[in-house]
């Protein structure tokens, strides 16, 4: 019998709010599903932004990922499946707000998520192919948590004027945790998101970021669209809401591309 893949682990991360991180965990996740990867989300965020767009009521969640952070439970205990075939998600809660305080005398406290997520493969009946860890929106001891255990950070960038401002400090923070804690770390890509063909600043954001990031930007522009809005009121993400729209079929082409950036990693 052949041994499980490890799963392939990316953080969402990105200290500025409001910059669609949370959306496209949620539509990304989707995406990988719909192509036939097994998904797992890991709701990093004391909001549960993540948790509720998947349809997970607070309700259900009796334990979530601050018991996998302070040692009281496993991945596999806390996460739920969603209305997505082949997408669970490990949900939050506001708790996960005590977290730092509760193991920051810790000597492994940057590596809880890593042993976390090293737990899955004694999961037999699910073998994860991608693992997407939606962080907070600030650089604190989760985001650290995160960046410490994943293979690669994606970072969504909203085209608005100050795009470019908060960028260079999480590339900042990804160098230290290269230095001191994950030396295997890299930049996945960036993408871009909210953009809005009308508006001439929108395009102005894309130009900047593309000369200043060159590659790294992903080719995919992800839409300011209605309907991504709407989706996570009904618990569903865009694609289960409107699999037409303009937004769904923008991450299933960023599922496309990512998964083509993972098979030139592996090549390399």
């Amino acid at each position: 019998m052949a041994l499980p893949k490890s799963p392939r682990v990316i953080a969402l991360a990105n200290q500025k709010g409001g910059v669609g991180k949370t959306t496209t965990a949620i539509n990304l996740g989707t995406a990988l599903a719909a192509t036939g990867e097994e998904v797992l989300i890991v709701d990093l965020d004391p909001q549960g932004n993540a948790s509720t767009g998947l349809g997970i009521d607070r309700s259900q969640r009796s334990r979530s990922t601050y018991e996998v952070m302070v040692g009281e439970a496993s991945l596999a205990e806390v996460m739920v499946d969603t209305v997505v075939p082949r997408l669970s998600v490990a949900p939050s809660t506001l708790d996960l707000l005590g977290v730092e305080l509760h193991i920051s005398g810790d000597p492994d406290r940057s590596y809880r998520l890593r042993k976390a997520i090293e737990s899955l493969a004694s999961i037999r009946d699910r073998n994860f192919t991608y693992v997407l860890v939606d962080c907070p929106p600030s650089l604190n001891l989760l985001t650290i948590n995160a960046m410490a255990a994943v293979d690669s950070v994606l970072v969504p960038l909203q085209c608005e004027f100050f795009a470019l401002e908060g960028l260079s400090q999480l590339l900042n923070t990804v160098e230290q945790v290269q230095r001191s804690l994950n030396p295997e770390l890299t930049i996945h890509g960036i993408v871009l998101t909210m953009f809005d063909s009308r508006n001439n600043l929108s395009g102005q954001v894309v130009a900047d970021v593309r000369a200043h990031m060159g590659d790294a930007v992903y080719e995919t522009v992800i839409p300011r669209n209605v309907r991504i809005s709407e989706a996570p009121s009904h618990g569903k993400p865009v694609m289960l809401y409107d699999f037409k729209s303009t937004g769904s079929q923008a991450y299933l082409r960023l599922a496309s591309e990512i998964i083509r950036r993972e098979r030139q990693m592996m090549a390399a």
